[in-house]
């Protein structure tokens, strides 16, 4: 009882750490990136901080799955090398009295990867991509600022307008440059005010300017004078783009009867299931894997551990792949790798067991192995 408490507080406390560190690692490459996608003008810079948090919270089941592994991992080859398990085994009992007390651990968290994966994750997908849609969608009026030059969504378009009454929707010292066709055209004006039409179409009328059409070296070169000059602003509603599969949840996964759709979603879906299964087999690998010889040293281990997730991952996304393009079909593809992991982690500790047998000797039932 007392080595059961003992091993889970020190995997609550493992757990929470590795997690933090994890968390920490994957926010600052969040910050670099999408501050790079803000300063392209991809994004809007305003929404960077709301974007990073979708993002980490997206990606928390596999960072919570990762934790989980790495933690077993790292108890039980501290356990080790301090000849904790020594005394575990001089109790009379053997590592596979360690897989009940792990697997309570563990299981609330897998429940928690599950859910994630299942409902956390193509939310945060679906919102990022509306707020970035929003931010390419919005109309050019709304980026109009007194003293700076504004770029329309599509960057055929710069507005300056010297001083903004939002009130009265009244703009002085206006500068319009429009490029159509190849052909630039600049219209310059003391005054103007923001127009609304009836069908929602916004729009700047120019009083009193000039308006240079062409390029002054080229023939065709124009210089106008108005006295009332209407430049269109395309107001767009902020339509929400077809979700892609990664940002639909698992009723519409099964419900799109669209053949095209139909093996993407599957394969979407195989990958969430597999997340929480992918935990539970890495927490059962971990258990024989943290044995530690101390004339080997102490991270063996923790290579072989980075080479099983790297292996059991790239297969996941592998299946999917297949899945999605149609070569292996969803119910074949959703067991095999599961079931190969779950009996490795058995292979393994049946090894850990009773390691003077033979390998062979070691997966026979215990009267048989002994005779």
């Amino acid at each position: 009882m007392i080595f059961k408490q003992a091993l889970r507080k020190e995997l609550s406390f493992t757990t929470g750490g590795v997690f933090l560190v994890l968390v920490t690692i994957m926010i600052t490459t969040l910050v670099i990136r999408i501050l790079g996608f803000a300063a392209n003008g991809t994004v809007n810079p305003k929404d960077a901080f709301v974007l990073i948090a979708l993002a980490t919270l997206g990606y928390m089941a596999v960072l919570l799955t990762v934790s989980l592994f790495v933690a077993v991992l790292i108890v039980l080859v501290r356990w080790y090398k301090d000849s904790e398990m020594i005394v575990w085994f001089a109790s009379g009992l053997s590592v596979t009295n360690l897989i009940r007390p792990i697997l309570q651990f563990a299981t609330p968290l897998i429940i928690i990867i599950a859910l994630l994966a299942l409902f956390v994750w193509p939310w945060s997908n679906r919102e990022s991509t509306l707020i970035s849609q929003r931010f390419q969608q919005r109309d050019d009026v709304s980026m109009v600022a007194a003293g700076q030059f504004k770029e329309s969504a599509k960057a055929d378009r710069v507005f300056f307008i010297e001083e903004l009454d939002p009130d009265k929707s009244e703009v002085k010292n206006i500068f319009a440059a429009d490029s159509k066709n190849g052909r630039l055209s600049i219209a310059v004006a003391s005054t103007g005010f923001i127009q609304n039409s009836e069908d929602g179409e916004k729009s700047i009328v120019l009083n009193n300017g000039r308006r240079y059409e062409g390029l002054p070296t080229q023939p065709d070169f124009r210089i106008l004078e108005f006295n009332e000059y209407t430049t269109k602003i395309r107001s767009k509603e902020a339509l929400a783009p077809p979700p892609r599969d990664r940002e639909k949840s698992v009723t519409e996964l099964l419900s799109t009867a669209e053949p095209a759709q139909i093996n993407a979603n599957r394969a979407e879906l195989l990958w969430r299931i597999g997340l929480p299964l992918m935990a539970l087999g890495l927490v059962l690998i971990a258990i024989p894997l943290a044995y530690v010889n101390p004339r080997l040293g102490n991270y063996t281990a923790m290579f072989y551990a980075i080479l099983i997730y790297l292996i059991y991952s790239n297969l996941l996304n592998l299946t999917q792949n297949f899945v999605s393009q149609g070569k292996v079909n969803v119910y074949m593809g959703i067991w095999p790798i599961h079931v190969i992991a779950l009996l490795a982690a058995t292979v393994l500790i049946r090894n850990r067991i009773n390691p003077s047998l033979k390998w062979w000797r070691r997966q026979l039932p215990a009267r048989i192995a002994s005779k």
